[in-house]
This record gives structure tokens, C-alpha cells and sequence, in this order.
């Protein structure tokens, strides 16, 4: 196993990022998803209310300004 590979292997796959990158004035979240790696993501959108269920079910870390930093940091959401 090389070097690479083991790093790959020792990620974290509980933690969980949302990046928010649009709210619609329909009331639609535009946002990446992330799992044990927040630079490897993907696009989805949901509804403002199923966004909120979703980052509480996924006990999210926030990656967006709404996080009220550019480090990654657990909020409520």
C-alpha cells in the first residue's frame, strides 16, 4: 500500500460539508455536498425547509459564509 492510498483510507466518512453556493427566490438551496473529503463534492438543491432537515440529519459542517468563517466549523443549521 502506498503512501496515497493509506491516507485515503484514514478519512473520517462521519463528517459531513455543505457548502451553500445559491439561495433561490423560490426559496431553493443550491448547495455542495461532501463526505470525509469537503474538496470532493456534489451539486444539489433542495427546498429551504428540506435543506434544513437534510443538514440536521446529516449533522452537517458548514463551509459557507453562513458558518460565519472561512474554516470549516460545525454550526446549527
Amino acid at each position: 500500500m502506498t503512501a496515497d492510498t493509506r491516507a485515503l483510507t484514514a478519512v473520517d466518512i462521519s463528517r459531513r460539508f455543505v457548502r451553500v453556493t445559491a439561495e433561490r427566490a423560490d426559496g431553493i438551496v443550491a448547495f455542495d455536498f461532501a463526505i470525509g473529503w469537503p474538496e470532493l463534492s456534489v451539486e444539489l438543491m433542495l427546498p429551504r425547509a428540506a435543506f434544513i432537515e437534510f443538514c440536521a440529519t446529516n449533522q452537517v459542517i458548514r463551509l459557507d459564509a453562513e458558518a460565519g468563517t472561512d474554516n470549516p466549523k460545525e454550526t446549527d443549521v
